[in-house]
């Protein structure tokens, strides 16, 4: 079916039920990819969509799942989402469009107690919305039964994937009825994603809305060209000279840490989230950045791959990614629902060949902006930094930083078992900072 952004959610084939729902959640006109995926979704069909961060992919399967699974009971309804945030972010969906559908969710994630999921599962709510390790850890304790499951739905398979998550996920489908309806959703389409889906699913109507490479349209992109030690001077100059919401990524658990700690000591209201951080922490960071309480949020990218908020205003990557298609996805986390926003990475010497990579998935060159070596901010924290600068992360990729965090499976214990969530939380966090000091000294900018 056609894009065309005209069309609207009373053509795709859904009941009064479900536009009523839509049209009390605010919903005016469906997406490219919800208009494209729905009406085969409806139809019984796998599906394969592949759309970027933000273009309301989450919709596209819980408005099908809900409409074919109405009236049934029991577990019939599997879907399964890289991390805790996403989990929570797509039972809060279903929750708000399914209401009055009688459809209940059990959402099966690490870093909380078995108890309460294993008594959700006893009672067969309808649909399971899990982390693939949580899942499996009831499937081997016998109180998780797919037996009965007869939609799946695989959101973010890029980002399971890449998590070391392949194992696991051939466990479930190997529980799974065979004879069912598997939705794949995906930001890009190529290697082990093509692979997987292969074996996932069978003729699946392929949809895709954005190629893999394309960032957000409304994103005014920028990259500053600087030194390790010029990144957290320029990081705090960017900061002060605007209030928009800011959301910043680190290639590191520490390194978020480090940089949350540095802006805190600035003056600036920050959370952050990062895999350390227990299942409490990271929920009270993200919701105390929806709110506003907290203006900055730093994260790695596999925490923030569930952050659903539509007004960041700037998105600025610390440390540039080792996988360019993370590049895409970072982006996206701004510029969303018709806002506009910016993106500003800092690239040192050392990370040229992954702009290079980025720029070659983009398909063009990311405009250059000068570094405000200038700027009275960043001068003193040049000055405060140099006593004891931030330390470049190690990297297998020309020593440019550790390895990404979409690729934790072979760096972090805890993803490589493929059991999400089961850190355990660090010790000696504390406040919206949190970790080692970066710089000695405590120092607040000169007010403008």
């Amino acid at each position: 079916m056609s894009s065309n952004t005209q069309v609207g959610f009373e053509s795709l084939g859904l009941s009064q039920v479900a536009l009523n729902a839509v049209a009390r959640m605010g919903f005016e006109k469906p997406t490219p990819i919800q208009v494209s995926a729905i009406p085969p979704a409806l139809a019984g069909k796998d599906v394969i969509g592949c759309a970027a961060t933000g273009t309301g992919k989450t919709a596209a399967f819980v408005l099908p799942m809900l409409a074919r699974l109405a009236g049934k009971k029991g577990t019939r309804g599997l879907i399964l989402a890289p991390t805790r945030e996403l989990v929570e972010q797509i039972a809060e969906q279903l929750d708000l469009l399914g209401a009055g559908s009688g459809i209940r969710s059990a959402t099966i994630i690490g870093g909380v107690g078995m108890g309460n999921q294993e008594q959700a599962l006893r009672r067969g709510h309808e649909v399971i919305i899990a982390t693939p390790g949580r899942l499996l850890d009831h499937m081997d304790r016998g109180t998780a039964n797919l037996s009965g499951i007869e939609m799946l739905v695989l959101d973010e398979a890029d980002r399971m994937l890449d998590m070391g998550f392949r194992p696991q996920l051939t466990r479930v489908l190997a529980k799974v009825p065979k004879v069912r309806q598997t939705m794949l959703f995906s930001a890009t389409m190529a290697g082990e994603v093509a692979q997987f889906s292969a074996q996932a699913l069978k003729n699946p109507v392929k949809v895709e809305v954005a190629r893999s490479g394309v960032t957000a349209e409304r994103a005014e992109q920028r990259v500053f060209m600087c030194g390790q030690d010029e990144k957290m001077p320029l990081l705090l100059t960017l900061l002060a000279a605007g209030d928009d919401s800011t959301l910043i990524f680190t290639r590191t658990k520490h390194r978020a840490d480090r940089v949350a700690r540095q802006i805190e000591r600035a003056g600036h209201s920050v959370s952050r989230i990062h895999g350390n951080r227990s299942q409490s922490q990271r929920r009270s960071s993200l919701e105390g950045f929806k709110d506003g309480t907290h203006r900055i949020l730093v994260a790695t990218d596999i925490a923030a791959r569930g952050i659903d908020v539509e007004a960041i205003g700037h998105v600025i990557l610390f440390d540039l990614p080792n996988v360019p298609e993370d590049y895409v996805h970072r982006v996206g986390r701004t510029a969303r629902a018709e806002k506009s926003g910016r993106a500003s990475s800092f690239c040192s010497p050392e990370e040229t060949d992954l702009l290079r990579d980025i720029e070659r998935l983009t398909r063009a060159p990311l405009p250059r902006a000068a570094v405000p070596r200038d700027s009275d901010v960043f001068h003193e924290a040049r000055k405060i930094a140099a006593e004891k600068p931030a330390p470049s992360p190690r990297n297998n990729h020309g020593g440019g930083g550790g390895r990404s965090h979409g690729h934790a499976a072979k760096g972090n214990k805890t993803h490589r078992s493929g059991r999400t969530g089961s850190a355990k939380p660090a010790s000696r966090s504390s406040g919206g900072g949190g970790g080692a000091a970066v710089s000695a000294g405590s120092w607040r900018p000169r007010k403008r």
